[in-house]
């Protein structure tokens, strides 16, 4: 058995993405309530990506061991972070590329029997408009980097997609 795949078959990896998504969660709501910086229905769809792919990083520590739990974590990584990609991306062409004809709704279009932005308010309402980019690090957008961030979770994706989908290997007599 690999390194790479003992280390995706353990704990302390699925603790690590949910981990690291947890930390971008935190950084939102900091910039949202220490540095009140308002975010837009963009800025709250990626916050639910975001919550994805924790959740994913809570159901593989669930059972690392087990192949259908990995593969229901990864499914569930996969998907939350090429979401969030096509969100980030979207909202960095609103901001570089801004049209009075394509623009973002004030309230998010969560399902009517899912209402987070109800539920939820302090965290899912949106306050801004996805044309403002008041933030910015290093010349770089927040938008811009949480396609970074978005892009940095696939390729570690793919770094790990074969290490998580292969079995737990056997005593060998050859090793």
């Amino acid at each position: 058995m690999t390194v790479l795949t003992r280390f995706a078959h353990s704990r302390i990896s699925w603790l690590a993405l949910g981990g690291t998504a947890l930390s971008l969660e935190a950084a939102a709501l900091y910039f949202q309530y220490v540095m009140k910086l308002d975010p837009c229905v963009m800025c709250i769809y990626q916050r639910l990506a975001v919550f994805g792919i924790f959740a994913a990083g809570l159901i593989g520590m669930i059972a690392p061991k087990y192949l259908i739990v990995r593969i229901v974590a990864a499914l569930g990584w996969a998907v939350s972070a090429t979401w969030g990609l096509k969100l980030a991306l979207a909202l960095v062409d609103m901001q570089n590329n801004p049209s009075p004809f394509s623009t973002c709704s004030f309230l998010p279009d969560f399902p009517a029997w899912m209402p987070l932005h109800e539920w939820f308010p302090s965290i899912m309402l949106p306050t801004g408009m996805c044309t403002d980019a008041p933030w910015h690090f290093m010349g770089v957008t927040m938008a811009e980097w949480m396609v970074v961030a978005f892009s940095g979770f696939l390729v570690v994706w793919l770094l790990f997609i074969v290490p998580i989908l292969s079995r737990s290997a056997k005593p060998s007599l050859y090793k």
